[in-house]
C-alpha cells in the first residue's frame, strides 16, 4: 500500500508538471497571430473657399446645374486644392464681406478676382498673382463714354469693396453709387439710374454680349491690375498654393482654363 501510494503520488506530480508545461508553452493559434487592425485611412481634409458668385466668368451660379458655383477662379482653386490633396467647398457671399469671413475663420481662403492693395494687405496675406485684368467704362450705346474725364461729373456705379472704387476716387464731382453685385450695377445702368459703370474687362464682355444696348471702353492704366488668392494673416497655405499655382501654369492647365472661360 505504501508503494502504491508512492507511485500514485509520483503519477500525480508528473501529470501536474505536464499540464503546467503545456500551459506555458502554448503555441499561438491562427486567431492569436493576427495583427491588430490598421487604423482607418483618413479622408481628404476640406478647405473652404469664400467667393462672390456674381462675377462671371470668374465665378457665378450655374442655374442650369442645380445652382453650382462655376468659373475660372473655381477651376483654378479646384486644381490647386487637388494638387495639394484637399477637397474644396465653395461658399458665396457679398464681395464686401469676404475679408471679414477670412478674419473670423469662416473660410480658409478667398478667391474672387481680388486685387492686391495696400489696405487689404494690412488684413490678409496674398498669394502670387494668378491673372491680370483691366478696368473699363461701361455705358449705353445711346450715351457712350470713353474716358474718365467724360464721366467726372456723372452718376457712376461700382461694386462695393472693389478696386474699381479707387479708379474713380479722384472724380470728386461724380455721384458714386456702390452696389453689392455686378448684375445690380448693370440693371441700374439699363434703367438710366446711373450714367456709367466701372467694371473689369473679362467680366463686362459677357454682359455686353447679352445686352447689345451696352458698350465698354478699356481704361488705360500705368500698372495692370493683378488678381491673387487671399489668406488669413500668417496662413501656412500661402506657400503651398504658390507652388500649386506655378505648377498649374507650367503644365498648361491654366492656359486651357483661360481659353475655356475667356475665349
Amino acid at each position: 500500500m505504501k508503494r502504491n501510494g508512492f507511485q500514485l503520488l509520483v503519477i500525480l506530480l508528473i501529470g501536474l508538471i505536464t499540464l503546467a508545461g503545456c500551459s506555458g508553452s502554448k503555441s499561438p493559434s491562427a486567431s492569436d497571430s493576427k495583427a491588430p487592425p490598421a487604423p482607418a485611412t483618413e479622408g481628404k481634409k476640406t478647405l473652404v473657399m469664400g467667393t462672390s458668385a456674381d462675377y462671371p466668368p470668374y465665378e457665378s451660379i450655374d442655374a442650369k446645374n442645380n445652382g453650382e458655383i462655376v468659373g475660372f477662379d473655381i477651376d483654378i482653386a479646384k486644381a490647386a486644392a487637388a494638387q495639394l490633396g484637399y477637397e474644396l467647398k465653395v461658399q458665396s457671399m457679398d464681395f464686401n464681406g469676404l475679408i471679414a469671413a477670412l478674419q473670423s475663420k469662416r473660410v480658409d481662403f478667398v478667391m474672387s478676382a481680388m486685387s492686391i492693395t495696400d489696405e487689404r494687405k494690412q488684413n490678409v496675406d496674398f498669394s502670387d498673382i494668378y491673372f491680370v485684368a483691366k478696368n473699363t467704362i461701361v455705358s449705353k450705346n445711346s450715351a457712350p463714354y470713353t474716358t474718365l474725364d467724360e464721366i467726372k461729373n456723372k452718376r457712376i456705379g461700382v461694386q462695393l469693396g472693389s478696386t474699381q472704387e479707387q479708379v474713380i476716387s479722384d472724380l470728386k464731382e461724380a455721384q458714386i453709387k456702390k452696389l453689392n453685385r455686378i448684375p445690380e450695377i448693370i440693371q441700374e445702368l439699363k434703367a438710366n439710374r446711373i450714367d456709367a459703370a466701372i467694371i473689369e474687362d473679362a467680366v463686362v464682355q459677357g454682359y455686353v454680349k447679352n445686352n447689345p444696348d451696352l458698350k465698354f471702353q478699356v481704361i488705360p492704366a500705368d500698372k495692370e491690375e493683378g488678381y491673387a488668392i487671399a489668406f488669413p494673416k500668417g496662413s501656412a497655405l500661402v506657400s503651398d498654393f504658390n507652388k500649386a499655382l506655378k505648377e498649374i501654369s507650367s503644365n498648361g492647365n491654366k492656359e486651357e482654363l483661360i481659353k475655356k472661360w475667356f475665349d
